[in-house]
Formats: structure tokens, sequence, C-alpha cells
């Protein structure tokens, strides 16, 4: 019996089709959880900076305050602007969602699991990413509103901007590993945390973070959401389920950027000593504490540092993040081939 279930999830088109649903599963909802409480974290962090408790009324310790929050978004009516553009005003929040969880499908968590191991990972994810500037230059356009689409061009702007120094992190581990997957990137960096890309290629790690706040409208890169100016962004006309949708199409990409992050330069599912496992759920757990300790990061400089004028941000990017990158892939390609380093791919 056993063997003729095998041999249908693994030659019928069907159970073929009941394994992928299983895996998309299996990692969609563990996304959503970690989506939820990533909004109380944040909340918790902010509250210790500040001084404060933070969400403690709802449930022990304030931990089913996400469900409240989002059961109260769901309550709301969806309310549409009568001048709006109603079918691309709806599509939008959904397309910012959507490319946040399927770029999932190439993250390894660990030997060997992964939805898709295929050998061009990195740039799935890189084409996955593009596609995400795209939910909020419609959501400004549609919704005709002046605040709005001011805060759409700044996020398109910036977004794209930033991302052409991400490329070029991109690049820089790939001539360091030879291979486009990310199963091998993170197989490079075996043997122990001083194996792991985030020594040599310090300066990529620090402008791939950096980036990655940009990337996903953080502080202080938060200008598209400027209350002193633009109301909430791209976001203003939005309220109830397609508001709950670019916000946690934000924390979503929080935390695809974090793993991304992990596998490029923190060793991915590697234990940071070679003398502790790594394999199956080790593995899991040690990806999943890299993660984490990314996005407490990301919660710590938004409660730290203020938020940038407009010129300073495109300044960074262009003037300072763009030769830095650009100059060190250069620097890498040549300490590989000079020094007789360069991977066999």
């Amino acid at each position: 019996m056993y063997d003729v279930v095998l041999d249908f999830l693994q030659h019928h088109w069907l159970g073929q089709g009941i394994v992928i649903l299983l895996q998309c599963l299996a990692v969609t909802v563990p996304l959503l959880v970690a989506v939820a409480y990533m909004t109380y974290v944040d909340r918790k962090v902010w509250g210790s900076i500040q001084l404060r408790r933070g969400p403690n009324v709802v449930g022990p310790f304030g931990l089913l305050q996400p469900f409240a929050d989002g059961l109260k978004l769901m309550l709301k009516e969806t309310i549409v602007p009568s001048s709006a553009n109603g079918i691309l005003f709806l599509i939008a929040p959904i397309i910012t969602f959507l490319t946040a969880l399927i770029a999932w499908a190439v993250v390894p968590f660990s030997d060997g699991w992964v939805i898709a191991n295929i050998n061009v990972g990195i740039l799935y994810l890189f084409a996955i990413s593009s596609l995400g500037v795209y939910g909020v230059i419609i959501a400004g356009w549609a919704s005709n509103s002046k605040y709005a689409f001011l805060g759409a061009l700044r996020s398109a702007a910036q977004m794209v901007s930033y991302e052409v120094s991400i490329g070029f992190v991109l690049i820089t581990v790939l001539l360091c590993v030879g291979s486009l997957n990310l199963n091998q990137v993170v197989l490079a960096q075996a043997g122990g945390f001083w194996h792991w890309y985030f020594l040599p290629l310090l300066p990529m790690f620090v402008i791939y973070f950096v980036s990655a706040l940009a990337e996903t409208n953080r502080t202080p890169f938060d200008l598209p959401m400027s209350e002193a100016e633009l109301v909430q962004g791209f976001q203003t006309e939005y309220s109830s389920m397609p508001f709950a949708l670019f916000f946690l199409g934000e924390y979503a990409n929080m935390i695809l950027l974090s793993a991304l992050g992990s596998v490029l330069f923190l060793g991915g599912w590697m234990a940071p000593l070679p003398f502790l496992p790594s394999h199956a759920g080790w593995g899991v757990l040690w990806f999943a504490l890299k993660i984490a300790f990314l996005l407490f990061v990301f919660s710590w400089t938004k409660g730290t540092l203020p938020r940038y004028r407009y010129d300073q941000l495109m300044r960074l990017g262009w003037k300072v993040f763009l030769p830095v990158s650009l100059f060190w892939v250069v620097l890498t390609a040549a300490v590989l081939q000079f020094g007789g380093w360069v991977p066999k791919g």
C-alpha cells in the first residue's frame, strides 16, 4: 500500500500536484504566522527602546494582539474611492503580497529542504523582487490621489535605486560560489562561522542590509510613507483587507530579505561551529535563529534612527552604494583570479 501511494505521489500528475500544494502550505502557513508575530515583536522592541510596555493586554503577554488586529481589519468595510480605478486599486495589494510569497519557492530551509532547487535561484529571487515595485506604482496611480501618487513615485525610485546595489551584492557572492543555486551558496560556507561570507565580504553585507531597509520602506528610509508630507504614501486611500495585504507584504518582504541575507552571508542552515549538528530540523533551527537576529536589527533601526531626507536617500544609493559595490565586485573578481581561488562551477 505504501509503495502504491509513493508511486502515485511521484509519477502521477495529480499526485505531483498534491505534493507541490502541501509543500507550498508547509512554507506559507508558518510564514503567515511569522508575519503576524513580527508585528508583535516590532511593537515590543519599540516599546522597550521607548521605555514602555508595548502590547500586553490581549492574551497572555499580549500574544493574541496580532489576531485581534487581523480580525479588526477583516471586519472593516473595504472602501474604494469613487474616482479610483476600482480593478487596479484592488489588484495592487494582491501583487505586493503575492510577490513576497512566491519568492520563497527557492529558499532552502535545510539541506534539500526547498520547494524548487533550481540552478538559477539567485536570478529568480532578483526577478521576483523587481516585480514588487509594480504593486506600489499601480496602487499610487489607481488611487487617483496626489498623496498616494507622490508616495508611489518616491517608493518606485527608492526601490529601483537600491535594487542596483543588491544586484552587485548578489554578483559578488556568485563570484565566490561559482553557482546561482542557493543550496550551493550555503554549502560553500560549511565549516564554521569563519567560513561565512559576512567576514570577507563585510562591506557588501552592510550594503545589502541597508539596501534591504530601503527596499522594504523601513526607517530610516520610510519616505514613501512620510506622514508630514504624504499622509501615508501609496497606502493613503486603502482600508480594511487591502491595507492589511500591503502591511503583510511589507513584513513578508522583511522576512524574505532576512532569509536571503542569512543564505548569502550567514551560512544559511549551517551551524556556527562545525561540531554542532546542521542536518534536518537542526538546520531549520539555525536558519530561523539567523532570520530572527536580522529581523531584530530591522526593528532596532526603526526605533533608533531618524528619517533621511529624500535627497540624502538618493545620494546614498547612487553616489555611495553603487560605486562601492561596483568596486567590490571588481576587487573580488581580481582577488579570486590572481589568488587562484576561482570556484570550479
